[in-house]
């Protein structure tokens, strides 16, 4: 399927017309517009809310090649704008809803269908993430060398990108995940599904919002243990971003959170991260405490951008592992 399947004319109503308006039949009070900008459908992108998807449109280019164009809002209530930049991470979830996209709108991945992320890694120019006076519109360049099928079905899929915004290279990513049929998934989650009476862990308390770069409690995905750079993993799942519908198990995107907000504290300060490099090994799961450690990656020198390595684990076995390096403080 094409996004031109989505470039119907729509009737909308005005006063105002243009040159390039096509004129509406007599008395529909009318007129018709041959294209206008919407966001792809969110069922595509694995969104509840529609005012989460950051995607507006997609056209295959080549054998295994997209380009995916997406919108960054001036403001949003979870990515917020740090020292007027576009907050990393909103690239980051732009990515992922990118390869859901593309699995179900060109590789034909049923909607039901349940991913696996694997890996997420992205590299951002910090000076082309400023705020403008307009949300920032940019454009990805995605390409897929590895495709795994299962007979003709896809199986999973690594794709790269490269974000550009006005011609300008905003930032590089990869990731790449799996995909299951609901009877699979049910049979390798067993009693874990979303519909199932899962016991969840009672809510626990957050560390100081301001020591990791967070304004609102609400926002923080960390809650203290007596050991320094060691934390449990606060699971919120009334966050309407982070969970933006139930699910049985905790989004990759609250563990990336995590990441961040763990490398904010091992600075000692808030930062703005450059690179995110982030591994996941198994699901973490919504009934065990998740455990979250943070320290300088090995072999890396004290300084404003040293990497710092995070990793999370579950009755000591790893979750997943994530290395933020952050960019330079502005002067």
């Amino acid at each position: 399927m094409s996004a031109i399947t989505f470039r119907t004319e729509r009737a909308i109503p005005s006063t105002s017309p243009t040159a390039q308006d096509t004129s509406a039949p007599a008395g529909t009070g009318v007129l018709r517009y041959p294209s206008l900008t919407t966001t792809v459908p969110k069922e595509y992108v694995h969104r509840a809310s529609v005012a989460e998807v950051m995607l507006t449109d997609w056209e295959r280019t080549g054998q295994d090649r997209f380009t995916v164009s997406a919108q960054w809002p001036r403001g949003h209530s979870f990515f917020t704008a740090a020292e007027g930049r576009h907050d990393p991470l909103i690239a980051a979830e732009t990515i992922r809803q990118a390869g859901a996209l593309l699995a179900h709108a060109e590789f034909g991945v049923p909607l039901g269908h349940h991913f696996l992320m694997w890996d997420l890694a992205i590299d951002v120019r910090p000076e082309h993430l400023l705020v403008g006076g307009a949300p920032a519109s940019l454009e990805l360049d995605i390409s897929c060398p590895e495709i795994k099928r299962r007979g003709r079905s896809l199986a999973g899929l690594r794709y790269e990108a490269v974000i550009r915004r006005d011609g300008q290279i905003v930032a590089d990513a990869g990731a790449s995940f799996s995909c299951t049929s609901p009877a699979v998934y049910r049979r390798v989650r067993a009693h874990r599904t979303p519909d199932s009476d899962l016991r969840r862990l009672p809510l626990t308390a957050p560390v100081a919002p301001q020591s990791v770069g967070r304004m609102s409690p609400m926002d923080v995905v960390l809650s203290p243990l007596t050991e320094n750079h060691r934390w449990q993993l606060r699971v919120d799942s009334r966050h309407p971003v982070l969970f933006d519908h139930p699910v049985d198990h905790v989004p990759g995107m609250v563990l990336i959170e995590a990441a961040r907000q763990a490398t904010a504290t091992v600075l000692g300060r808030s930062f703005l991260p450059q690179t995110l490099t982030s591994t996941f090994h198994r699901y973490a799961e919504l009934d065990t405490p998740c455990i979250i450690e943070a320290h300088p990656a090995p072999g890396t020198a004290p300084g404003h951008n040293t990497p710092v390595q995070v990793n999370g684990h579950q009755d000591n076995k790893p979750v997943f592992r994530c290395t933020v390096t952050p960019a330079p403080p502005t002067t």
